[in-house]
C-alpha cells in the first residue's frame, strides 16, 4: 500500500471542504472595506488569544507562522479541522432610545493539513478565512425637514477564503524559514433597499469577487537554555499588492402601481487592480518555554490599511454610486498562556490548559449619524483545554471565548459582546513508517 495514501485521503477531504460555506459572523461592522478580517488562528490558538507569531512544537499546525511547518517529526502526519458557535448580543442607541438585539452563528472554521517533506523540511496545505460579511439592519429615511418619507435596510453576506499551500526548512540549528501561497476566492454582497412611504420600492446592490493570489513568510529563531528553557522569536511578513477580481453595481426598481420588478440596470462596473489593494503587514512574537510544561507567547501585528485603496464605484457619467472606503492601520496586541501538568501520567495531568487575551485596532472607520469616522476596537478573553484521546495522539482543542466590538469614541453606534464556543480536533497520525519485515 503505497506510504502517502493518508496524505491523498486528507487532501481529497480538503478539497471536497472548498465546497462547504460556513456561517459568517453578524455583525453590522462587516458592511465596510472588505468585512471582518481573519488571523488564521486555529482553534487552540484562539485559546491562548490569538498568538501563534512563536509557536513551535511540531504537534500542532500553525498557519500564522509557516516556519514552524519545519518543526513536523519526520513520520507524523497532522490535520486539524475547526468549527465554531458564535452567540452575538448587541445594543445601539439612537434619539435617545436603546435597542437590543440577539443572532446565533457558527459553522466551519478551517481546515488544514501538515506533512513532513524531509528530515528538516515540512509542508502545509489548507482552507481558512480571509474575511467575512454577514449583517441585516435598517432604519428611517427622512427628508430635508426631517420628516420620515420611507425607510431602509441593509444586507450583506460572503467572505474571502483563502486555499494555502506552505513549506518550511531548518536552515541551521534552531532557525527555521517558510512560506505559505495562497489562492483568494470569495464574493462578497452589500444590499442597500429603499422603501418608499407610496409603497414602491428599489435596491442597489454591489458585488465583489474575488480571483487572486496571496503570500506570507515567516522566520522563526530559537534557543535553548540549561535544558529547561527555551526561547522562541518569531516574524512574518505578507507583501501589499492589488486585489485582483471585479466589482460592479446593479439597480432594482419595483412599480407599485403595477407590482412589477424593472429588469436590473448595471450602473457601474470595474477590474479590481489598480483601485483596491491590500497593505504590508507584519508580525512579531516572542515565547517562552519552561520544561516543556509551562509556554507563554506575546504578538504584534500592524497591517498598514492607511495606505491601502477601495475606491468607489462611478458610473460612465463619472457620478458617484458608491463611496469609497477610509481605514487606518490595523494592529493587535495578543498574548497567551499554556501548562500541561505532565506529558504522561493521570490523565488530567496530560490535559493542556489555556487561556489568553487580545486587543485590536481595526482597519474600519464607521460613521455616525453627523458623517464623523470613528474607529472601531475589539478586545477579548478565552481559556481551554487540550484534551487528549485514548490510545492516540489525536488532541480535541476545546475553548470558550468573550469578544466586545465597538467604535469607543461613538457610544451612540453598535457595540457587540460575542461568546464563542471553539471545538478542534488535531489528528495525530503515525503515518510514514514502513514495516522492513515482511
Amino acid at each position: 500500500m503505497n506510504k502517502y495514501k493518508k496524505l491523498i485521503l486528507a487532501f481529497g477531504t480538503l478539497l471536497i471542504a472548498v465546497t462547504a460555506t460556513a456561517q459568517n459572523q453578524q455583525t453590522p461592522y462587516s458592511r465596510y472595506g472588505h468585512g471582518v478580517l481573519g488571523d488564521y488562528a486555529t482553534s487552540m490558538q484562539r485559546n491562548m488569544g490569538g498568538v501563534g507569531i512563536a509557536m513551535t512544537g511540531g504537534r500542532q499546525i500553525n498557519v500564522m507562522n509557516p516556519a514552524s511547518y519545519a518543526g513536523i517529526d519526520s513520520l507524523t502526519l497532522l490535520w486539524d479541522i475547526g468549527v465554531d458557535l458564535t452567540q452575538i448580543k448587541s445594543k445601539e442607541t439612537v434619539g435617545g432610545v436603546t435597542s437590543k438585539g440577539k443572532a446565533f452563528g457558527g459553522g466551519l472554521d478551517y481546515l488544514t493539513l501538515q506533512f513532513p517533506i524531509s528530515k528538516f523540511m515540512g509542508g502545509s496545505i489548507g482552507l481558512v478565512p480571509y474575511s467575512s460579511v454577514g449583517y441585516s439592519f435598517g432604519g428611517d429615511l427622512n427628508d430635508k425637514n426631517g420628516d420620515k418619507n420611507g425607510s431602509s435596510s441593509f444586507v450583506g453576506e460572503g467572505g474571502i477564503n483563502e486555499l494555502y499551500i506552505g513549506v518550511a526548512g531548518r536552515l541551521f540549528k534552531g532557525f527555521n524559514l517558510g512560506a505559505n501561497f495562497a489562492y483568494q476566492f470569495g464574493t462578497t454582497k452589500n444590499d442597500t433597499y429603499a422603501y418608499g412611504t407610496d409603497g414602491a420600492s428599489a435596491l442597489f446592490e454591489q458585488t465583489m469577487e474575488i480571483r487572486d493570489w496571496n503570500m506570507s513568510l515567516g522566520a522563526q529563531y530559537t534557543m535553548d537554555f540549561h535544558q529547561k528553557h527555551r526561547v522562541t522569536l518569531g516574524a512574518t511578513f505578507s507583501p501589499k499588492k492589488d486585489f485582483h477580481g471585479k466589482t460592479w453595481g446593479i439597480s432594482y426598481d419595483v412599480n407599485q402601481s403595477s407590482s412589477s420588478t424593472e429588469a436590473p440596470d448595471t450602473l457601474a462596473y470595474t477590474k479590481l487592480n489598480g483601485g483596491y489593494t491590500k497593505p504590508n503587514s507584519f508580525g512579531a512574537g516572542v515565547s517562552y518555554t519552561f520544561k516543556n510544561k509551562l509556554t507563554v507567547e506575546s504578538d504584534f501585528t500592524l497591517q498598514q490599511w492607511s495606505k491601502a485603496r477601495y475606491d468607489g464605484l462611478k458610473d460612465s457619467k463619472g457620478n458617484i454610486v458608491s463611496n469609497p472606503c477610509t481605514f487606518d492601520d490595523r494592529w493587535k496586541f495578543a498574548t497567551g498562556v499554556q501548562y500541561v501538568p505532565q506529558t504522561r501520567g493521570a490523565y488530567f495531568k496530560r490535559v493542556a490548559y489555556r487561556c489568553g487575551g487580545f486587543f485590536t485596532h481595526d482597519y474600519m472607520m464607521v460613521p455616525d449619524a453627523a458623517g464623523a469616522l470613528h474607529n472601531v476596537c475589539e478586545y477579548g478573553v478565552a481559556a481551554g483545554f487540550g484534551l487528549p484521546t485514548a490510545g492516540t495522539k489525536t488532541i480535541i482543542n476545546l475553548g470558550f471565548e468573550f469578544r466586545h466590538r465597538s467604535a469607543k469614541s461613538a457610544p451612540n453606534l453598535v457595540s457587540e459582546n460575542y461568546f464563542n464556543i471553539t471545538l478542534g480536533v488535531n489528528f495525530n497520525e503515525f503515518a510514514f513508517w514502513q514495516n522492513k519485515i515482511k
